[in-house]
């Protein structure tokens, strides 16, 4: 089963390689996936950044096709009001929706995505986390930066 990297686990990676093993063994195991959102999130920067290297390498993962589903999109978003899920923007449920029609789990930070698999029953991977590691704030000093983030 393909795993979706959302763009949270992405930067994470670039900026300070906290889950670079977690990635890299997703990707050595062909599991990686992306769709145009993450792409689009992505690629605007790594441009200003000048880093066409990474963006190559991030069009050669495997893609999945946006079939966006608006009826179940304001689904997903009524039943996250009613559970009191009120920040979730329209991308994080586009993404969700998408994992969900290609049977992937979703990889991020964003603890969004916590909220949708409670609420709308998508599949999240979570490779050895502690359970606070998605809560606003982490504590610890400050990552490293790597290039290009």
């Amino acid at each position: 089963m393909s795993v979706l990297i959302d763009t949270s686990i992405w930067i994470d990676y670039f900026k300070s390689g906290d889950n670079a093993e977690d990635l890299e063994g997703l990707i050595d195991e062909n599991l990686v996936a992306i769709n145009d959102i993450i792409l689009a999130e992505l690629v605007p920067y790594l441009k200003v950044k000048k880093q066409d290297k990474v963006i190559k390498l991030l069009h050669a993962v495997t893609r999945l096709p946006l079939n966006i589903d608006w009826a179940e999109i304001i689904t997903f978003q009524t039943q996250c009001l009613k559970n009191g899920a009120n920040d979730i923007g329209i991308p994080d449920l586009i993404i969700a929706q998408n994992a969900k029609q290609h049977d992937c789990s979703i990889y991020s930070l964003d603890k969004h995505f916590r909220l949708l698999h409670q609420t709308v029953n998508i599949k999240l991977y979570l490779p050895s986390m502690p359970d606070d590691f998605m809560a606003e704030g982490r504590q610890g000093t400050p990552p490293q930066e790597r290039e290009p983030f």
